[in-house]
């Protein structure tokens, strides 16, 4: 669902967002409304107890009915990712062979003794 942007107005000394009545009607929200403050914004949701995560089921049917646009992901079936291996490379190479500051403790305990 794309972002709907929504005007502000004044209610006497509150401020108020009118909502679509078709998204009223799809969260089935009658008169009353909960809202959430949240970390990334405010949850308006129907009375009672939040609703649980949809099935897998669920989640199909829901995607079917919106009619979305799922055509550009239809080009990851040829991109060759099936024939991938997916099994860890072990590297055949230390990152750091002779470190220099090891050579530099050697020398500090050298110069140290004398």
């Amino acid at each position: 669902m794309k972002p709907v942007q929504l005007n502000v107005a004044r209610i006497g000394n509150s401020r108020g967002v009118r909502i679509p009545a078709a998204t009223l009607a799809r969260y089935q929200i009658g008169t009353e409304v909960v809202m959430e403050e949240r970390s990334d914004g405010i949850l308006l949701r129907p009375p009672g107890p939040a609703s649980l995560k949809l099935s897998w089921e669920d989640t199909a049917l829901e995607m079917a009915a919106a009619a979305e646009d799922w055509s550009e992901w239809d080009g990851t079936s040829t991109d060759g990712l099936d024939g991938a291996p997916w099994e860890p490379v072990k590297s055949r190479h230390v990152a750091e062979q002779n470190p220099k500051y090891e050579a530099r403790r050697r020398l500090q305990k050298h110069s140290s003794k004398r």
